[in-house]
């Protein structure tokens, strides 16, 4: 039987009468030029960690997490790759972890002063971060830049939640794949940018003031977020309107963790936790993907862009087309769970998988199903919340994702070490059967 949550027109609030004064093209090409300035560092992230290691493998903060790192080597854990790999991973866990801690609160925040204002601190802030790495000639410098980036990322949420405030309920789906769509053509245009832009190396002159090999790279960044910061100020308009924001001096909950708890819906939290479930066994493949091709294709940063620009590929044709044609049949909670079920069986492949034709196949049932996944889990969220806490409970489903991202590349990176790719993602097919089967008991959205 359906929660009763779920079939209550108080779940279903609808939004105020007021046209909508933003259109969906505006928000994704917000989050297009966001995206791009975001992926650019994608195919090189082996080169970079390469690069430290080279310049302060014995001393500082990277010599100190080297050294944790090598306390706990197994027997064949000399292989650069692995290390590089769990390195990776640690690196990747502090960002989603500013992620996690800083989703609601920007999501909490646009739902009280609206969505414009929010977006325009986090994109500057975002912008400050890539100018610190363009500087980062030490690895300190580095992550303190990629601290800083984590934590003006969690913006994704306010834009997410902009679709939910110009979209109806019956076109939410379609809304959140053009979302998707951002996403998949940013994974596209970011690391083909990388990848060109990689090969541009400073005059080693400039060294003394911090520049570095990847400085090229940081500085196309920062000029996306700049353009982006420009686009926002000039043509996004607020999608929120006063009647609808909350009350100034109204209490939110702002650890992540205990704003799950405190749902008071039923179906929003148990969609949370599901997707919980499917996210951190998916966040390791996510990591991992670079190192995966390294060690098992011997491929080169320049190869490594390739791979990329196919998953961009894939996520355009899934969640700008199949999505948004498919899922309004199928409903969200199919499209969901259906998602779940093909990453498994792409992860699955892409352990046996041995030849540039297999691992590609693989990686187009993983991309069809993320694309799936990710977008009906976050329609059922927005579904299943009120028109006035679309920012609050979009900003703790962002979080809960950037949780399993901290938490899954390390488990990820560290079984990869030690018992190899096969392994690894093996595993992580067998653990995402986990969310299709307890999320059989999600009750359908009331439209």
């Amino acid at each position: 039987m359906p929660e009763p949550s779920a079939a209550t027109p108080s779940s279903a609030r609808p939004a105020a009468a007021a046209p909508k004064p933003l259109s969906l093209g505006v928000i994704f090409l917000t989050l297009y030029i966001d995206l791009i300035g975001f992926s650019v560092a994608f195919p090189l992230v082996p080169k970079i960690l390469e690069f430290y290691l080279d310049q302060e493998r014995h001393s500082g903060l990277l010599g100190w997490l080297l050294r944790q790192i090598e306390s706990l080597a197994p027997p064949s854990g000399d292989n650069p790759v692995f290390v590089a790999a769990l390195l990776g991973g640690v690196l990747s866990a502090a960002y989603s972890l500013l992620q996690f801690l800083f989703a609601p609160v920007w999501g909490a925040r646009s739902d009280l002063i609206g969505r414009r204002p929010v977006l325009l601190l986090t994109v500057a802030g975002n912008a400050l971060s890539y100018l610190i790495w363009a500087f980062s000639g030490s690895f300190l410098l580095f992550v303190f830049s990629r601290i800083l980036g984590g934590a003006m990322s969690g913006n994704l949420s306010v834009a997410t939640a902009a679709v939910a405030d110009v979209t109806s309920r019956e076109g939410r789906a379609k809304g959140m794949g053009l979302v998707g769509a951002a996403f998949g053509l940013g994974f596209i245009t970011g690391p083909a940018i990388g990848g060109i832009i990689g090969a541009v190396e400073p005059d080693p002159a400039w060294a003394r003031f911090g520049l570095n090999p990847f400085s090229a790279v940081a500085f196309v960044a920062f000029g996306f977020s700049l353009l982006n910061l420009f686009w926002i100020a000039l043509k996004f308009r607020e999608t929120l309107p006063a009647g609808l924001r909350t009350a100034p001096g109204v209490e939110r909950t702002r650890h992540p963790l205990r704003a799950v708890f405190a749902i008071d819906d039923p179906a929003v939290r148990r969609a949370n936790l599901v997707y919980f479930l499917m996210a951190l066994s998916f966040a390791g493949f996510e990591m991992m993907l670079s190192f995966y091709a390294t060690e098992r294709l011997h491929y080169s940063e320049h190869q490594l862009t390739y791979v990329f620009v196919f998953v961009g590929l894939m996520s355009i044709f899934t969640q700008g087309y199949l999505v948004r044609r498919w899922v309004p049949r199928l409903g969200e909670k199919a499209g969901a769970l259906g998602g779940v079920a093909l990453i498994a069986a792409g992860c699955g492949c892409l352990g046996v998988a041995h030849t540039t034709a297999t691992v590609y196949g693989a990686l187009t049932l993983v991309c069809i199903g993320s694309g799936f996944a990710n977008v009906s889990f976050s329609s059922l969220i927005s579904l299943y919340s009120r028109a006035d806490q679309q920012g609050h409970m979009l900003g703790v489903f962002r979080s809960l994702g950037s949780l399993a991202r901290a938490v899954g590349p390390v488990a990820a990176g560290v079984v990869f070490w030690w018992f190899g790719s096969t392994f690894t993602c093996l595993l992580g097919a067998a653990l995402l059967l986990v969310p299709v089967v307890t999320g059989l008991s999600l009750p359908q959205p009331v439209k």
